[in-house]
């Protein structure tokens, strides 16, 4: 069975310490409709933050 993610938004924002409590949350409350969230640090700008929203 191949597994197939799929990103459907990325956003760069400001990053805020608190950033993933919001992504945990989209995680653990989304991921039964086949939702994954992430964050990253921009490697440009450490200090903006990626935040994309996949479907697996």
């Amino acid at each position: 069975m191949e597994s197939k993610i799929e990103v459907l938004s990325t956003v760069k924002l400001s990053h805020s310490p608190d950033l993933y409590k919001i992504v945990d949350a989209l995680n653990r409350t989304l991921k039964q409709q086949d939702l994954m969230f992430g964050l990253a640090l921009d490697k440009e700008d450490q200090s903006k933050a990626i935040f994309t929203i996949y479907r697996t």
